[in-house]
């Protein structure tokens, strides 16, 4: 059977709202070119000619009449309706109920239904015209949906139970064979990878790029591609190129093979300005090999960096080691408050008695820095209230929990050692995405936290760790690039460099790349934009402005006064938002935002710092080791590209899921319909 995507949906749209006494049940497909519609004409059994309706239904001879002329009983499922139901609602009743009724035969009994178990095309007799079709293949798009929301395999669909389930509420109902969904799924992807591709080529700035690995339960090694980059309208965008599978052996070799193979696909491999890597040795090396790929063939300027968040975690796990054993009794008591309500109830208010501050629950308990750092704060800030509540209930919990003196004096003093980092962390989870310039201040802040403090004995070598990662990740951040980078962020600028990182001789060599790669940038290119006064006056400009904003372009005689004005005004406020700020300012320095949207899009993590410091990342983790080779890739992509704004397409043709939504709620309502008429027997 052909099916016909384009035609499907005109007839789709232009449908109203009906009844599920409207719709008719489509064939099951054989083939994978599925459709949201309905069949050809030549698969329609043609009505009847329109006639006038009797006083006897077609509907009648499906129930059977009780003894005291009150009600009528459905032949197939015992069901009673008052005699008064209008016979529209009986015809609800076997629609709903028992589609394909009308091919049963005239020999029902309710109590051994004999339905069809092949879907067949059903008419509804019409006053006049034809009934919209509606293919209930529409069931296994919604899942289809699901499947994607919550990450799931389409094996997920071949559980028979599940199966059972929908065959319980309408036994026509046919869900996909478990192929027909990773070929649908397939379908979509390339569907949507071309919408990818096709943004992709209107990017007309540099973009950055950056490398996520996992294992999943396979023991497949995956790496996901992420593309960043400043739109003409000041935002950033971000998309995932793509989830692909790093063969073995698994070296940077393989890894720069499958990111070329990307970047060639998506045509981007002479727009990379960098690519932020996960700070493993193979990562290292599949970038340098970038480097040196695209030095020879003259692309431009590209770097790459370590992902800050990554070498956090790293230092963190350093600063946690001593206190594992702690940590690890403090989370067994978290994971028994959670399990019960009385206990928790028990630490609120002892908590409350004591003064020790309010806990909302359920706690974190993850192993991520999140919940560690939760774990240090209950025994520190109440630690009065954890004993009481152990030894409350001691049957329950044993004493195996309580902490003891040089215990928790350990826990307070990694707590008041790790409070920088905690304040660190929460700036770079809520300043999405954090600029690379703010995060190497940070960063910086840590090394000097780390070095003034004296830790004692038992915490010097953890200590001397941190610092060695530290410093590693310092010098190879510590390059032009990141220089340049750094000062196009207007709340740093020079003033607050790090000093490991400001050096004259970068501050030439950022001259000389603005002056080579970004005089001749046209002006009609860039964004048009009102400094801040204008925004507070409501955009009205004086005619006096007007004479000093000529004055002020007809001093810059070329393009490396723009760099020497820019860095001669002061900062701005930490607060400022730095792409709004250069929203503003674009028509003030047109040639150096330029230069600012294509760095100011290096990414300063490879994973939002969330997903690596937060319970959140429990569940992705989770999703990505359990879903199956065969389904990875669409299934991972599709999701990233829905929840960026991407329509679900097949092949060329969107799904209009709201209308699908819609059809169900009208299916509800008629069955909403149908109990109504029920309670007037």
């Amino acid at each position: 059977m052909e099916w016909s995507v384009n035609n499907a949906f005109k007839s789709y749209k232009d449908m109203e709202p009906k009844s599920t006494m409207d719709m008719v049940l489509i064939p099951n497909m054989d083939t994978i070119d599925i459709v949201l519609g309905s069949s050809e004409k030549g698969n329609v059994v043609p009505s009847a000619k329109p006639r006038k309706k009797t006083m006897t239904s077609v509907y009648l001879k499906y129930f059977e009449t009780a003894p005291d002329g009150k009600t009528r009983r459905c032949k197939f499922c015992g069901q009673s309706y008052s005699i008064a139901t209008a016979t529209g609602n009986l015809g609800r009743h076997l629609s709903n109920r028992h589609p394909g009724y009308d091919k049963t035969g005239e020999n029902v009994s309710s109590s051994a239904p004999q339905l069809s178990t092949t879907p067949t095309v059903i008419k509804k007799p019409q006053p006049q015209g034809r009934a919209p079709q509606v293919d209930y293949d529409h069931l296994n798009w919604l899942l289809i949906k699901w499947l994607i929301l919550a990450t799931l395999p389409p094996s997920t669909l071949e559980e028979k139970w599940l199966a059972n389930s929908f065959k319980f509420l309408n036994p026509s109902i046919q869900l996909w064979p478990g192929e027909k969904y990773k070929a649908v799924f397939r379908e979509v992807f390339r569907s949507m990878r071309e919408d990818v591709r096709a943004s992709l080529e209107q990017v007309s700035s540099k973009v950055s790029i950056a490398l996520d690995f996992w294992s999943s339960y396979e023991q497949i090694f995956y790496m996901s591609i992420t593309c960043q980059w400043i739109d003409e309208n000041w935002s950033f965008q971000k998309v995932l190129l793509d989830i692909c599978q790093v063969p073995y052996p698994c070296t940077g070799s393989e890894i720069y093979n499958s990111l070329v193979k990307v970047l060639k696909m998506y045509n981007i491999e002479n727009k990379v300005l960098s690519c932020t890597h996960d700070n493993s040795q193979n990562a290292i090396h599949a970038c340098h090999a970038l480097k040196e790929d695209l030095d020879g063939q003259k692309m431009g300027p590209f770097c790459f960096i370590p992902c800050a968040a990554r070498t956090l975690s790293l230092i963190i796990d350093d600063a946690l080691r001593t206190t594992k054993p702690v940590i690890a009794k403090v989370r067994e008591f978290v994971q028994e408050l959670n399990a019960s309500l009385d206990i928790s109830e028990d630490f609120i208010q002892l908590a409350t008695a004591y003064k020790e501050g309010s806990w909302q629950f359920p706690l974190d308990a993850s192993a991520r820095w999140s919940g560690s750092y939760q774990m240090l704060d209950i025994v520190q800030k109440a630690g009065k209230s954890m004993d009481a509540v152990v030894r409350k209930n001691e049957e329950m919990l044993g004493n195996r929990m309580l902490l003891n003196t040089a215990e928790k004096n350990v826990v307070n003093i990694v707590h008041n050692y790790l409070e920088p980092f905690y304040k660190v962390i929460s700036e770079i989870c809520v300043n999405t995405p954090p600029t690379i310039g703010m995060v190497i201040v940070y960063m910086d802040h840590i090394s000097d936290t780390i070095t003034a403090r004296q830790p004692p004995d038992w915490l010097k070598n953890p200590a001397e760790d941190m610092a060695k990662k530290l410093r590693s990740y310092n010098n190879q951040v510590c390059n032009i690039f990141i220089y340049m980078t750094a000062i196009l962020d207007p709340r740093i600028k020079c003033e607050l460099i790090p000093e490991s990182l400001n050096s004259e001789n970068y501050l030439e060599e950022a001259r000389a790349h603005f002056v080579r790669n970004y005089y001749t940038t046209p002006f009609s290119s860039m964004t048009s934009g009102y400094s801040s006064q204008d925004i507070e006056d409501g955009g009205a400009v004086s005619f006096a402005e007007e004479i000093a904003r000529k004055k002020r372009r007809a001093s810059m005689s070329n393009a490396t006064d723009e760099l020497t004005q820019y860095l001669s005004e002061s900062p701005a406020p930490t607060k400022t938002d730095v792409l709004e700020w250069w929203k503003v300012n674009s028509t003030r320095y047109p040639r150096l935002s330029a230069m600012a949207r294509d760095f100011l899009a290096v990414q300063a993590t490879s994973v939002k710092p969330d997903e690596l410091f937060c319970s959140k990342g429990d569940e992705i983790d989770k999703q990505r080791f359990c879903m199956p080779h065969d389904s990875t890739q669409a299934i991972l992509c599709i999701k990233s590209w829905t929840q960026g704004g991407l329509k679900l397409k097949y092949k060329s043709t969107e799904i209009d899921y709201e209308r699908l939504m819609e059809m169900a709620a009208a299916a509800a309502a008629d069955i909403s319909l149908a109990g109504m008429d029920k309670k007037q027997k």
